[in-house]
C-alpha cells in the first residue's frame, strides 16, 4: 500500500480513499465478468462521470471540477494499477485524449463535446497506430483530403483502446501527400458514416479493455470537427505524448508496489521445508531490492508529476521515466512470479494476471527503444 508522500496533501489523501472505495464497490468485484466479456460496461463510465472522475480538469462551464492539480490525475493511475485495472481507462479518456479537446479545440467544439466527455455520456478514443505504422508516425497512410467544405478520410487503424466502446475518436491522418509530418487530428463521431468497427482483439493481457480496429472509408468529417490546425496534428501529438508517457510511468511504479506487496504477503504465509518462506535469505534479500528499486522509481516519478504540474516536464524526461518504470515493472513482476513458484503461475492468482498486464507497457505509447531513441537524440548523438 502507498505510504504517506511529500507529494501529496490531505485533501489528495481524502480523494484517494474516495477514489479507492469506489473501485471496491463497483469495479473490483467484477473484474472476472468483464474479463469474460472483454469490454467494460457503458454504465460504469457513467457512474465515474456521476462522481466527478472524469476529465476532471474541465472547466466548470462545462461541467468539470475545473480542477488544475494533475496530482488528483496521478491518484486514479496509481489506485487503477495497483489494483491490476487495466479495462476501465480513464487516464486514456481523461489524461491522454480530452487534453487534445481542451488546448487545440475550438469554444464550440468544447460547449458541444466536453459536457459529454465529462459526464461519461460519451467515452473517447485516439487513432494514431495502423498496421503498418506503430511508433513510426511518419509512416501513417490514413489520409484526409480537404473537399471545401468538409474533409474524406480513408484509411485504417489498429490496437485502439476504447475501440468499441468509444463515442467520440481523435484520428491523425496525413494532409499533404508528399510531407508525412503534415497531418491533421479529425473529430469522428460514432455514427458517422463509413466509420466502421472492426473485431476486437484478442490480446494476452488487458482483458477487459475493448482494443479493437478501425477503418474509415469516405468519411465525411465536417470542417468544425477539425482539431486546430489541419497541418499541425503532428506537433499537436508531439506536445501531449509526454503527458500520456508520464501516465504510464506512474501505473507502472504503482504496479512493482502492488506486486510487492501481494509476494510480502504471500511469501509470510507459504511453508516450504517447515518454515515460513519469507525466512529464507533468497527470499529476503529478493524483496529488499525490489521495494528498493521500487522506492527509488517512486521518488523519480513523484518529481515528474510535481514538474508536470508546472508544465514543465520535458519529452526526454517523460521518455525516460516511461522506459524505464515499464522495464522494472516486468521485471519486478517476473521476480514475484518467481517467488510464488507454481502459484504464481495459476490464473487465480493476481500475480499471474499482473505479469501479462504488465508486458505491454515497454510497447505502447512508443516502445522503449523509441523512448531511448527520442533521448539520443535530445543529447544530440
Amino acid at each position: 500500500m502507498f505510504t504517506k508522500r511529500s507529494l501529496y496533501e490531505p485533501e489528495h489523501d481524502m480523494f484517494r480513499e474516495t477514489f479507492r472505495k469506489f473501485l471496491h464497490h463497483e469495479v473490483l468485484p467484477y473484474q472476472d465478468e468483464w474479463e469474460d466479456a472483454g469490454i467494460i460496461p457503458r454504465s460504469v463510465w457513467k457512474r465515474c462521470g456521476e462522481q466527478g472522475f472524469l476529465v476532471p480538469q474541465a472547466p466548470e462551464e462545462y461541467g468539470g471540477l475545473g480542477v488544475k492539480d494533475f496530482r488528483y490525475e496521478a491518484i486514479m493511475l496509481e489506485e487503477l494499477a495497483y489494483y491490476n485495472e487495466c479495462g476501465l481507462m480513464l487516464s486514456l479518456h481523461t489524461t491522454i485524449v480530452a487534453p487534445y479537446l481542451l488546448h487545440y479545440g475550438t469554444a464550440e467544439q468544447k460547449a458541444r463535446l466536453i459536457p459529454r466527455v465529462v459526464s461519461g455520456e460519451a467515452i473517447l478514443a485516439v487513432a494514431m497506430t495502423e498496421p503498418g505504422a506503430g511508433s513510426d508516425l511518419a509512416g501513417m497512410r490514413t489520409f484526409a483530403e480537404d473537399r471545401g467544405d468538409h474533409w474524406i478520410i480513408n484509411g485504417q487503424k489498429t490496437f485502439i483502446s476504447n475501440g468499441i466502446n468509444s463515442d467520440i475518436v481523435l484520428v491523425a491522418a496525413r494532409t499533404h501527400p508528399q510531407n508525412p509530418h503534415c497531418m491533421g487530428l479529425f473529430i469522428v463521431e460514432r455514427d458517422d458514416v463509413g466509420f466502421q468497427r472492426g473485431r476486437a482483439l484478442k490480446k494476452i493481457g488487458l482483458l477487459s479493455q475493448d482494443t479493437a480496429e478501425l477503418y474509415f472509408e469516405n468519411v465525411k468529417v465536417k470542417k468544425n470537427n477539425v482539431l486546430g490546425d489541419p497541418s499541425k496534428g503532428f506537433r499537436y501529438l508531439m506536445e501531449q505524448l509526454a503527458t500520456e508517457r508520464l501516465s504510464l510511468a506512474i501505473g507502472a511504479v504503482a504496479s512493482c508496489r502492488a506486486a510487492v506487496d501481494l509476494t510480502v504477503k504471500y511469501v509470510k504465509e507459504r511453508q516450504v521445508f517447515g518454515k515460513p518462506l519469507s525466512t529464507f535469505q533468497n527470499t529476503q534479500f529478493k524483496l529488499a531490492e525490489l521495494a528498493t528499486e521500487t522506492d527509488i522509481a517512486q521518488i523519480y516519478v513523484d518529481k515528474l508529476v510535481e514538474l508536470q504540474n508546472k508544465g514543465q516536464v520535458t519529452p526526454e524526461q517523460a521518455c525516460g521515466a516511461k522506459y524505464w518504470t515499464t522495464d522494472l515493472a516486468c521485471k519486478v513482476i517476473d521476480e514475484c512470479v518467481q517467488l510464488h513458484g507454481g502459484y504464481g503461475y495459476m490464473k487465480e492468482y493476481p500475480i499471474s494476471k499482473m505479469f501479462v498486464n504488465a508486458r505491454i507497457g515497454r510497447i505502447y505509447a512508443g516502445t522503449n527503444e523509441i523512448m531511448k531513441n527520442v533521448i539520443a537524440k535530445q543529447m544530440q548523438l
